[in-house]
Parts: C-alpha cells; structure tokens; sequence
C-alpha cells in the first residue's frame, strides 16, 4: 500500500521545491502550524511544529517555547500527558536557562498527578525552583476572557470546552448570555480546584475513589464509542425513511388531549429520525456486545436476592 506523507514534510518539500530543495522558509511554515493551531488541528499542528524544530534553526529560547506550546496542545487539547510530560522535561533538561523553568516545573507536576503517579509527582515538586522567572505568553487562540493568577482562559479554552460536550448539549450555548455563565462556572470551578489543592484535598479517600469511579466510566465510554462506531453503519436516506415511516406518530405534533394536530413531513423530521435510528442502532450494538462478553465470561447474576 502507498504510504502518505505527513502533512508537515508535504509542505516542507513545496518549499523548498520552489528553490530546488534549496530553501526552507521557516516564518511562513511556523505560521501555518500556528494557523493549524487556532483551527483545532492539534496533531497537524504538532507535525508542523516540529519540523519547525528540526528544520528552521530556531534559537534556544524559540526552541524551548515550541515545545512548551506542544507540550500545551499535548496536555491542554489531546490530553496525552505521556507526550505532554516528554515535551516539559526536554524544555527542563536541554533548556535549563530557559524563562519557562517554573512553568514547567508545574507541568511536570501536573502530568505525574493525571497520569496517577503521585509518589513521583511529589519528588518533582520537591525539585521544583522556587523563584518566579519573567512571565513568558503562550500563544493561544482568540481573546483573553479571562485571568486566574497565572492562567489564562482564552475564546479558543471556552469553545474547545463546549465542543467536547454532547451534540444534544452544545445546543445550550448558542446564546452570548449562556456562553458567559459558562465562562462564570469554568472560573468558579478553577478557583475551587485551586484552593481544594492547597488543602491537599487531593488525597482525601473519597476524592481518590470518586476519582478512579469517574476514569472507570470514562474509560468505559471511550471504549464503546471506539467499538460501536466499527459495528454501527452509516445510516443511508432510504434507512432513515423506512424508520420514519415506521413511526409516523412519534414525529407528529399532538394537542392535549393526544390527538393528532400535524402529522410532519419526512423532510421537517428527517433529521429528529436520524438521530432516533441511530441511537437505536448503537443501542442494540452495546446490547449484542455485552451478551457476548457475558456468556465469554460465565456471568451470573442472581437478581432475585436483591433487597
């Protein structure tokens, strides 16, 4: 099978091809990984920004703020702290006079603590500099809208946060007003995290075991949304008609005494259908699925001794 090339050599090679492999222009390939950026292409903005690295010939202190901005889309937007972590410690190591010190040193930190190695977490922290260096900006996408000591939330935080919410949920923040109380929750709830921190609320039992019941059910949920979309197939028009006419009555508007006051068009409920269709298709899915790891497995559940 052809092999495709990363989408950073590919803009490396038209470059430098202008020039007969003669030339690289690093302001403007730096400018396209930052507009990759400020698009939530994460991963194609790392490609980019590393070829930067190889290939640009930044100077220490540029080459040690892009790959504390990796390290960020790393842990801020991928939420890899393995590479997040690997980035931080090449900025300590190989750039030690850098301005980013303390900040990285927090970041090293912080990977440790989310990737559930807090005795190593704490030797970190205890290497830690105590000195405040010269702020360094981190480039982030859109405006400012907000200041928590030395952490910013930015348009881009705010957005990035409702997107990965659930379709059915997004819909809530269309509106400026919604968008604002959700800028105020996002403050309150950094302001509380903090302070639970210095109070070392960390390792209070409960917090560890809410902790690991809430990775549970993200890991499990992850992990049916990998091996459901494989067995749930792209809904086609005709589907999603054949469901529609199916159930004519769930898509007609009713008065209050359950009588039909309008029965709607396939085209005014195509879209409700759809979604109805493939729920019930993922549902079904999940339901096969746990069958088969229950008879795998052997399981027995003795529901009647329930109290």
């Amino acid at each position: 099978m052809k092999k495709i090339m990363p989408i950073g050599f590919l803009l490396i090679v038209m470059l430098a091809g202008c020039q007969g492999g003669a030339s690289f222009d690093a302001e403007r390939v730096r400018a396209y990984a930052n507009a990759l950026y400020n698009r939530d292409l994460y991963s194609q903005a790392i490609d980019v920004y590393d070829d930067y690295l190889n290939l640009g010939n930044p100077n220490k202190d540029e080459a040690a703020n892009i790959q504390y901005v990796v390290g960020g889309i790393y842990f801020d937007r991928l939420h890899d702290y393995e590479n997040a972590l690997a980035r931080y410690l090449y900025v300590k190591h190989l750039h030690p006079e850098s301005l980013l010190t303390d900040k990285v040193s927090r970041r090293i930190v912080e990977c440790l603590e989310r990737l559930n190695r807090s005795a190593d977490a704490r030797q970190a922290l205890s290497e830690a500099t105590t000195t405040d260096p010269t702020q360094v900006q981190q480039s982030r996408p859109g405006e400012v809208l907000a200041v928590i000591g030395d952490k910013k939330i930015t348009q881009g935080d705010l957005d990035y946060r409702i997107i990965q919410m659930p379709e059915y949920m997004r819909s809530q923040f269309d509106k400026p007003e919604a968008r604002r109380e959700f800028l105020r929750n996002l403050v309150a709830t950094e302001l509380f995290f903090g302070a639970a921190g210095r109070q070392g609320l960390e390792k209070d039992p409960d917090v560890i075991e809410g902790a690991f019941q809430a990775r549970k059910q993200l890991m499990v949920q992850k992990y049916l949304e990998k091996v459901i979309v494989s067995e749930v197939p792209q809904l086609t028009q005709e589907d999603v008609k054949l469901y529609f006419d199916a159930h004519r009555d769930r898509y007609a508007e009713k008065d209050n005494d359950g009588k039909v006051s309008k029965q709607k068009s396939f085209n005014e409920a195509a879209q409700q259908a759809a979604q109805d269709l493939m729920r019930e298709r993922q549902d079904q899915a999940v339901q096969k699925l746990l069958q088969q790891m229950k008879t795998a497995e052997g399981v027995k559940i003795y529901e009647s001794l329930v109290k």
